[in-house]
């Protein structure tokens, strides 16, 4: 009889193992949503989409505070440690370690802001996001580069259309993991931006700029 009743409680945990996993799953994928909207607003105001930089950390290391890429960049948002000792040594104040998630995010959103500022030039919101997250990812000097090309091919150089055309032609440019990265995060973003949520309406009474 005990067995019998061990079997059902263990078939009953079974049962909902599968929900259970969801529901993890569901967790993870949230547990960092006050520190993006916290830092979103901090770095870039309240009227900009904080889940653009939740999209560009599900596409940095699907939110693993432990993530290290094989060439040393750390946490959720991959960055380099020197990248990291810099931000911090500008900002003047207290930070702690680079695998914190919520230094590491926080001095990620401050690096993106940073490109976003020097980006002023970009004629729409849209163009000015994909150019930040391409410099984030690239580097600025090769997103430069790409933009010299666009121009002595005759285009604009202000659209990230052009700078996928002359990709190939760019020197010291790993375009084959930028682009896709640029496409990765603006389809994440999508993909929120259909879910549920409660404090995440993307105002465009500023065009979302800080």
């Amino acid at each position: 009889m005990r067995r019998t009743a061990l079997l059902l409680v263990s078939a009953c945990a079974l049962a909902l193992a599968p929900g259970d996993a969801v529901a993890q799953r569901a967790a993870s994928r949230t547990r960092y949503d006050p520190i993006f909207r916290k830092y979103s607003k901090r770095f870039f105001g309240p009227a900009f989409d904080w889940q653009y930089f939740k999209a560009q950390g599900l596409a940095e290391s699907g939110l693993d505070p432990g993530a290290r890429s094989r060439v040393g960049a750390r946490g959720v948002m991959q960055l380099m440690p020197g990248t990291y000792d810099l931000i911090r040594k500008n900002r003047r104040e207290r930070m702690g370690s680079i695998t914190d998630p919520e230094w590491n995010i926080a001095a990620a959103i401050l690096h993106d802001r940073d490109l976003w500022l020097s980006m002023h030039d970009n004629p729409t919101f849209e163009e000015r996001v994909r150019f930040m997250f391409g410099s984030y990812n690239a580097g600025e000097g090769p997103i430069a580069r790409a933009r010299q090309a666009a121009r002595a091919e005759q285009l604009d150089e202000h659209r990230w259309q052009s700078i996928e055309h002359v990709a190939p032609m760019v020197p010291n440019w790993r375009y084959r993991e930028t682009l896709p990265y640029v496409q990765k995060i603006e389809n994440t973003h999508q993909q929120l931006a259909q879910e549920p949520r409660k404090a995440n309406v993307h105002k465009r009474d500023n065009g979302g700029k800080p």
